[in-house]
């Protein structure tokens, strides 16, 4: 029998800071990328092991979250806020320079941008490809799973 790899995605959040956030934002996204086929890298739940009374904890984190970055197929970054969060923006910025797919997810309405055609700043979207790059930009968690965008297409094939 032969044995399928399954794709990995990094998800990139904030959703770990808030208690609330963690157990009600953070699984949902968690689920819908898994029952999508993914295996999920989310760093919450690893450095939850990780005691911050220990001197080093901050950059053992920080080396961590780069490390399953890099053995990632994938990001998914949850970019809301105005600016979204820096340590989002720098684990985006690392997948777009080891050149992994990117996707997006932002369901926040305010816009961050100094241009018209991104509701971000433009950097955000190198990751994208410049023609069709909504395809890979999620405005909700039920449109994660359609099955015209670029994540769905980028797991099954």
């Amino acid at each position: 029998m032969v044995s399928i790899k399954r794709k990995s995605i990094y998800l990139a959040s904030p959703y770990g800071f808030s208690k609330q956030w963690k157990e009600k934002l953070l699984p949902e996204f968690v689920s819908t990328l898994q029952e999508l086929g993914a295996d999920v890298l989310e760093p919450f739940s690893r450095n939850a092991q990780l005691s911050t009374s220990k001197p080093g904890w901050a950059y053992k984190v920080a080396i961590a979250d780069i490390n399953d970055l890099k053995k990632a197929d994938a990001i998914f970054a949850v970019v809301n806020g105005t600016p979204p969060d820096e340590g989002v923006m720098i684990e985006l910025g690392a997948a777009i320079a080891l050149d992994k797919p990117t996707f997006l997810f932002r369901d926040d309405f305010r816009r961050c941008s100094d241009s018209m055609e991104y509701p971000l700043n433009l950097m955000l979207f190198a990751g994208l490809p410049s023609s069709g790059w909504k395809k890979f930009f999620y405005t909700s968690i039920d449109e994660i799973s359609d099955p015209t965008k670029g994540l769905v297409t980028w797991l099954e094939s």
